[in-house]
This record gives C-alpha cells, structure tokens and sequence, in this order.
C-alpha cells in the first residue's frame, strides 16, 4: 500500500484526483491540504506519514516552493512529486535540483500520474520524457568534476545506468549477478562519491557528467 498526501488550494482538484487515484488497495490518500502551512500541521499531527507528497507550487499562506524546502529537511523520507501548471525548465530544473522526485504538469493523463506515485514509491524517481529533456537541455554537461570523493567505477557506472532504467536494487542485483546487499553497496558509494541526496540526484548526475545520455532513455 502507498500511502498518499496532496497539498493544493484547488478543492476540486484535490477530490478529482482523491476519487481518481484512491483504489484503498495499492494507494492510498492519509492526508490532503489546501496550503503548506496546513500540510505542516497535518504532518506534525499524522499518526502516519505519506510515503508520496503530491505538491503543488502555487498555494496561498505558504506556497509549495516554501514547502518544499521544510519537508525536505524535517521529513526527508517522504518523497515529493511536484504537481503545477508551471512546467516550464526552469521550474522543474530548480525543483528537481532541489530534491523532488518527479515533476509533472497538472495536464498530466491520470494514469501516467499513477504511474508516476508507483514509481516513485519504488524507486526514489520518476521523470518522463519533458523532463528528462528539460534536465539534459539545461544540466547536462554543468560542474562536470567529480562533486566528491574517488572516481565512480566501471561497475558503479553499470549500476548507476540501471538505476536510471528504474530498476530496484534487487532488480539490479539479479541483472549484474550479484548480491542484494552488494547492489546497494555500490548505491550507497555512488551516494557518498556523487553527494547526491537519494535516487533522484543519482540521475541528475549521471545526465550533468553524461554517464547517461537522454537518448537512452
């Protein structure tokens, strides 16, 4: 079971999305909110965190750029999958780089948004083809250096193109015949060596220092 939050000020919206996606079997909302300041509150007060935050940028009170960067630091667990109608690159640039795990338009199919809170939850990441676009437009080939620590190895550079398929460590395990607990060593090293907070920063990495090139995906 994924366990759902939405923040936006557009009740309608909020229940269409609620009604839509709400199978109280694989996925489920615990929470909903009109702003951030309320989300906060919800939060602080959840016997229950969400596994997956649906945001929305532009909310009265404390809009989603605000709130974004506090739940990043008071509940680093949770992983936040912007939901705007500003879906242009620099928005999604600024918002991935700080850490959200998927950027997605408000036009979005229901389905590919489902598709996206599964994959999330799942693999850390979902970022289709306008963002991947929009990070390889304006990322890629930027502090090219490695940002800190050894050189990634060739089999750390096998792993971190896996986990750009969106393959789990157990997945990755199985494909390069190795241990569960030794795929998620070399994830842990590409962590520590890249400074990337979680698995979405892995991918942005891998986009700057062309580890993986758009075309792959």
């Amino acid at each position: 079971m994924i366990y759902l939050a939405i923040a936006d000020d557009e009740r309608l919206f909020r229940r269409g999305l609620i009604e839509l996606l709400d199978d109280g079997n694989s996925i489920r909302f615990c929470l909903e909110a009109g702003n951030g300041l309320e989300l906060l509150t919800q939060l602080e007060q959840a016997g229950r965190l969400p596994d997956v935050l649906l945001l929305d940028i532009s909310m009265p009170v404390m809009n989603g750029l605000q709130t974004f960067d506090i739940i990043r630091e008071k509940y680093p667990q949770i992983k936040i999958l912007v939901l705007s109608i500003h879906y242009t690159d620099s928005y999604i640039i600024t918002l991935i780089e700080k850490g959200a795990n998927g950027y997605l338009s408000k036009n979005t199919d229901p389905d590919e948004v489902r598709k996206a809170i599964i994959t999330v939850a799942k693999t850390g990441f979902y970022f289709n083809d306008d963002t991947i676009r929009a990070m390889h437009k304006n990322i890629a080939g930027k502090h090219r250096g490695i940002i800190m620590g050894d050189e990634i190895t060739e089999r750390e550079k096998e792993v971190l193109e896996l986990i750009c398929h969106e393959l789990t460590t157990g997945e990755i395990a199985e494909r390069l015949f190795i241990s569960k607990r030794t795929a998620e060593g070399h994830r842990n090293s590409l962590l520590l060596k890249t400074g990337a907070k979680n698995t979405a920063g892995l991918v942005i990495y891998a986009i700057r220092h062309q580890v993986y090139s758009v075309e792959k995906f």
